[in-house]
């Protein structure tokens, strides 16, 4: 390898790691708050979710892997 080609590797990498850190610090600044509405939407319709598994006389989760599933859970 001929010593430009070297010295062009040792300016070019970090160049790149420079930029690729400088446009994540942009990106995660630009669109934290859009990524965040996000992922509270998706927990509210998770909740809803888990909450069809719920009984309705009875707001304690639903285990389905109870093998018992027919005991009265109000005897713990």
């Amino acid at each position: 390898m001929s010593s430009s080609f070297v010295a062009l590797i040792w300016w070019v990498i970090p160049a790149a790691g420079l930029i690729g850190a400088l446009g994540y610090v942009v990106w995660v600044t630009k669109f934290k708050d859009r990524f965040e509405s996000e992922t509270s939407r998706s927990i509210g319709k998770f909740t809803a979710f888990q909450s069809t598994f719920r009984d309705p006389n009875d707001h304690t989760p639903v285990n389905r892997n109870d093998p018992n599933p027919n005991h009265d859970r109000t005897h713990q």
